[in-house]
Protein backbone atom coordinates (compact mmCIF):
# COMPACT_ATOMS: atom_id res chain seq x y z
CA UNK A 1 0.00 0.00 0.00
CA UNK A 2 1.43 3.36 -1.09
CA UNK A 3 1.07 5.90 1.74
CA UNK A 4 -1.14 8.92 1.17
CA UNK A 5 -2.07 11.94 3.25
CA UNK A 6 -4.98 14.29 2.72
CA UNK A 7 -3.94 17.83 1.78
CA UNK A 8 -6.45 20.66 1.28
CA UNK A 9 -4.13 23.48 0.26
CA UNK A 10 -0.35 23.91 -0.02
CA UNK A 11 1.40 24.31 3.32
CA UNK A 12 3.63 27.31 3.95
CA UNK A 13 6.78 25.24 3.52
CA UNK A 14 5.70 23.72 0.19
CA UNK A 15 7.93 26.04 -1.93
CA UNK A 16 10.93 24.82 0.07
CA UNK A 17 9.84 21.20 -0.38
CA UNK A 18 9.49 21.77 -4.13
CA UNK A 19 12.94 23.32 -4.32
CA UNK A 20 14.49 20.41 -2.41
CA UNK A 21 12.67 17.85 -4.56
CA UNK A 22 13.72 19.63 -7.75
CA UNK A 23 17.37 19.10 -6.82
CA UNK A 24 17.00 15.53 -5.56
CA UNK A 25 15.31 14.48 -8.82
CA UNK A 26 18.04 15.91 -11.05
CA UNK A 27 20.93 13.91 -12.42
CA UNK A 28 23.44 13.65 -9.54
CA UNK A 29 26.36 15.43 -11.13
CA UNK A 30 28.94 17.35 -9.11
CA UNK A 31 26.77 20.48 -8.79
CA UNK A 32 23.71 18.54 -7.66
CA UNK A 33 25.61 16.48 -5.12
CA UNK A 34 27.18 19.66 -3.75
CA UNK A 35 23.66 20.76 -2.73
CA UNK A 36 22.91 17.72 -0.58
CA UNK A 37 24.60 19.10 2.54
CA UNK A 38 22.68 22.37 2.07
CA UNK A 39 19.45 20.42 1.76
CA UNK A 40 20.22 18.50 4.95
CA UNK A 41 20.79 21.80 6.75
CA UNK A 42 17.46 23.13 5.47
CA UNK A 43 15.37 20.05 6.32
CA UNK A 44 14.40 21.22 9.85
CA UNK A 45 12.36 23.94 8.13
CA UNK A 46 10.12 21.23 6.61
CA UNK A 47 7.30 21.16 9.13
CA UNK A 48 5.82 17.73 8.45
CA UNK A 49 7.98 15.06 10.15
CA UNK A 50 6.97 12.39 7.63
CA UNK A 51 8.07 14.55 4.70
CA UNK A 52 11.23 15.53 6.54
CA UNK A 53 12.13 11.88 7.07
CA UNK A 54 11.38 10.96 3.48
CA UNK A 55 13.60 13.68 2.06
CA UNK A 56 16.35 12.99 4.59
CA UNK A 57 16.37 9.33 3.54
CA UNK A 58 17.03 10.28 -0.09
CA UNK A 59 19.78 12.70 0.97
CA UNK A 60 21.40 10.03 3.15
CA UNK A 61 21.30 7.54 0.30
CA UNK A 62 22.99 9.95 -2.09
CA UNK A 63 25.69 10.71 0.48
CA UNK A 64 26.33 6.99 1.03
CA UNK A 65 27.05 6.35 -2.65
CA UNK A 66 30.12 7.24 -4.64
CA UNK A 67 29.30 9.81 -7.36
CA UNK A 68 29.61 7.18 -10.08
CA UNK A 69 27.26 4.88 -8.18
CA UNK A 70 24.73 7.66 -7.66
CA UNK A 71 24.83 8.49 -11.36
CA UNK A 72 24.38 4.86 -12.38
CA UNK A 73 21.43 4.41 -10.01
CA UNK A 74 19.79 7.51 -11.48
CA UNK A 75 20.28 6.31 -15.05
CA UNK A 76 18.95 2.86 -14.17
CA UNK A 77 15.91 4.43 -12.56
CA UNK A 78 14.91 7.13 -15.00
CA UNK A 79 16.73 6.79 -18.33
CA UNK A 80 16.08 3.19 -19.34
CA UNK A 81 12.29 3.10 -19.44
CA UNK A 82 9.48 5.53 -20.13
CA UNK A 83 7.46 3.88 -17.35
CA UNK A 84 9.62 5.97 -15.00
CA UNK A 85 9.98 9.05 -17.16
CA UNK A 86 10.42 12.43 -15.49
CA UNK A 87 8.59 14.03 -18.44
CA UNK A 88 5.09 14.12 -17.05
CA UNK A 89 2.96 14.78 -20.13
CA UNK A 90 4.15 11.52 -21.69
CA UNK A 91 2.03 9.44 -19.33
CA UNK A 92 -1.25 10.93 -20.55
CA UNK A 93 -0.41 11.77 -24.17
CA UNK A 94 2.41 9.49 -25.29
CA UNK A 95 4.03 10.36 -28.64
CA UNK A 96 1.03 12.28 -29.94
CA UNK A 97 0.05 15.69 -31.24
CA UNK A 98 -1.82 16.23 -27.99
CA UNK A 99 1.47 16.04 -26.12
CA UNK A 100 2.95 18.71 -28.33
CA UNK A 101 0.06 21.00 -27.46
CA UNK A 102 0.47 20.20 -23.75
CA UNK A 103 4.15 21.13 -23.91
CA UNK A 104 3.41 24.41 -25.62
CA UNK A 105 0.73 25.17 -23.01
CA UNK A 106 3.29 24.61 -20.26
CA UNK A 107 5.72 27.02 -21.89
CA UNK A 108 2.94 29.58 -22.09
CA UNK A 109 2.16 29.11 -18.38
CA UNK A 110 5.80 29.70 -17.44
CA UNK A 111 5.94 32.87 -19.53
CA UNK A 112 2.66 34.21 -18.16
CA UNK A 113 4.21 33.99 -14.69
CA UNK A 114 7.30 35.89 -15.88
CA UNK A 115 9.71 32.96 -16.21
CA UNK A 116 11.30 31.95 -19.50
CA UNK A 117 11.72 28.15 -19.67
CA UNK A 118 15.11 26.90 -20.86
CA UNK A 119 15.26 25.85 -24.49
CA UNK A 120 17.41 22.80 -23.69
CA UNK A 121 14.79 21.12 -21.48
CA UNK A 122 11.24 20.06 -22.23
CA UNK A 123 8.86 22.11 -20.05
CA UNK A 124 7.27 18.97 -18.55
CA UNK A 125 10.55 17.81 -16.97
CA UNK A 126 9.55 17.34 -13.33
CA UNK A 127 12.61 19.01 -11.71
CA UNK A 128 11.99 22.06 -13.92
CA UNK A 129 8.29 22.17 -12.95
CA UNK A 130 9.29 21.99 -9.28
CA UNK A 131 11.81 24.82 -9.63
CA UNK A 132 9.06 26.89 -11.20
CA UNK A 133 6.58 25.93 -8.46
CA UNK A 134 9.09 27.05 -5.81
CA UNK A 135 9.33 30.48 -7.44
CA UNK A 136 5.68 30.85 -8.51
CA UNK A 137 3.65 28.72 -6.07
CA UNK A 138 0.13 29.37 -7.39
CA UNK A 139 0.72 28.70 -11.12
CA UNK A 140 3.18 25.96 -10.16
CA UNK A 141 0.50 24.27 -8.04
CA UNK A 142 -1.90 24.41 -10.98
CA UNK A 143 0.67 22.78 -13.26
CA UNK A 144 1.27 19.98 -10.76
CA UNK A 145 -2.48 19.38 -10.61
CA UNK A 146 -2.68 19.33 -14.41
CA UNK A 147 0.17 16.80 -14.49
CA UNK A 148 -1.25 14.75 -11.62
CA UNK A 149 -1.68 11.59 -13.71
CA UNK A 150 2.02 11.62 -14.58
CA UNK A 151 3.02 12.22 -10.97
CA UNK A 152 0.90 9.36 -9.68
CA UNK A 153 2.00 6.88 -12.35
CA UNK A 154 5.65 7.80 -11.85
CA UNK A 155 5.15 7.39 -8.10
CA UNK A 156 3.68 3.93 -8.57
CA UNK A 157 6.45 2.87 -10.95
CA UNK A 158 9.17 4.06 -8.55
CA UNK A 159 7.64 2.04 -5.73
CA UNK A 160 7.55 -1.02 -7.98
CA UNK A 161 11.23 -0.39 -8.76
CA UNK A 162 12.02 -0.18 -5.00
CA UNK A 163 14.03 3.01 -5.31
CA UNK A 164 14.53 5.68 -2.62
CA UNK A 165 13.37 8.25 -5.19
CA UNK A 166 9.82 7.01 -4.53
CA UNK A 167 9.95 8.89 -1.21
CA UNK A 168 10.27 12.20 -3.09
CA UNK A 169 7.14 11.43 -5.11
CA UNK A 170 5.29 10.42 -1.93
CA UNK A 171 6.07 13.85 -0.53
CA UNK A 172 4.97 15.68 -3.67
CA UNK A 173 1.73 13.73 -4.14
CA UNK A 174 0.90 13.95 -0.43
CA UNK A 175 0.85 17.75 -0.70
CA UNK A 176 -1.80 17.73 -3.42
CA UNK A 177 -5.54 17.48 -2.73
CA UNK A 178 -7.07 14.04 -2.28
CA UNK A 179 -8.06 12.82 -5.78
CA UNK A 180 -11.63 11.99 -6.74
CA UNK A 181 -12.53 8.39 -7.50
CA UNK A 182 -12.87 9.11 -11.23
CA UNK A 183 -9.29 10.43 -11.25
CA UNK A 184 -8.00 7.28 -9.56
CA UNK A 185 -9.95 5.17 -12.06
CA UNK A 186 -8.40 7.12 -14.94
CA UNK A 187 -4.89 6.56 -13.53
CA UNK A 188 -5.55 2.85 -13.22
CA UNK A 189 -6.62 2.72 -16.86
CA UNK A 190 -3.51 4.60 -17.92
CA UNK A 191 -1.33 2.27 -15.84
CA UNK A 192 -2.96 -0.78 -17.43
CA UNK A 193 -3.16 0.44 -21.03
CA UNK A 194 -0.22 2.83 -21.26
CA UNK A 195 -0.22 6.16 -23.12
CA UNK A 196 -1.53 6.60 -26.69
CA UNK A 197 0.77 5.27 -29.39
CA UNK A 198 0.59 7.82 -32.20
CA UNK A 199 4.31 8.08 -33.06
CA UNK A 200 4.41 11.55 -34.57
CA UNK A 201 6.65 13.38 -32.11
CA UNK A 202 6.24 17.14 -32.35
CA UNK A 203 6.32 17.51 -36.12
CA UNK A 204 2.95 19.31 -36.42
CA UNK A 205 4.39 22.24 -34.48
CA UNK A 206 7.51 22.79 -36.51
CA UNK A 207 11.13 21.71 -36.09
CA UNK A 208 12.92 22.15 -32.75
CA UNK A 209 14.64 25.34 -33.85
CA UNK A 210 11.17 26.92 -34.23
CA UNK A 211 9.37 25.42 -31.24
CA UNK A 212 12.29 25.29 -28.83
CA UNK A 213 11.37 21.72 -27.96
CA UNK A 214 13.44 18.57 -28.27
CA UNK A 215 11.42 15.32 -28.07
CA UNK A 216 12.34 13.21 -25.05
CA UNK A 217 15.56 14.95 -24.02
CA UNK A 218 17.43 12.63 -21.61
CA UNK A 219 16.55 13.53 -18.02
CA UNK A 220 19.22 15.32 -16.05
CA UNK A 221 21.56 15.94 -18.97
CA UNK A 222 20.27 19.31 -20.13
CA UNK A 223 21.87 22.72 -20.10
CA UNK A 224 21.89 24.91 -17.01
CA UNK A 225 18.43 26.05 -15.91
CA UNK A 226 17.76 29.78 -15.57
CA UNK A 227 16.11 29.12 -12.21
CA UNK A 228 18.17 29.33 -8.98
CA UNK A 229 19.22 25.73 -8.56
CA UNK A 230 22.32 24.13 -7.01
CA UNK A 231 24.15 25.82 -4.10
CA UNK A 232 22.23 29.09 -4.38
CA UNK A 233 18.80 27.51 -4.15
CA UNK A 234 18.47 27.49 -0.38
CA UNK A 235 19.53 31.09 0.06
CA UNK A 236 16.76 32.64 -2.04
CA UNK A 237 13.66 34.13 -0.47
CA UNK A 238 11.33 31.57 -2.05
CA UNK A 239 13.21 28.69 -0.45
CA UNK A 240 12.90 29.90 3.13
Amino acid sequence: MIPRRRARRPAADTPLVHRIASVLLRYPDEKTLACVDDITTALPAVADPVDRTRLATVCDRLLELRPTQAAQRYVDTFDHTRRRSLHLTYYRHGDTRARGMALLALKHAYRQAGHEPPEAELPDFLPLILEFAALAPEPGHRILLQCRAGLELLRQALHEHSTPYAAVLDTLCGRLPEPARRERDAWRRLAAEGPPGEHVGLEPFGPPEQTGLEPFAPPGHAATSPYPTHRAFLSTEEGR
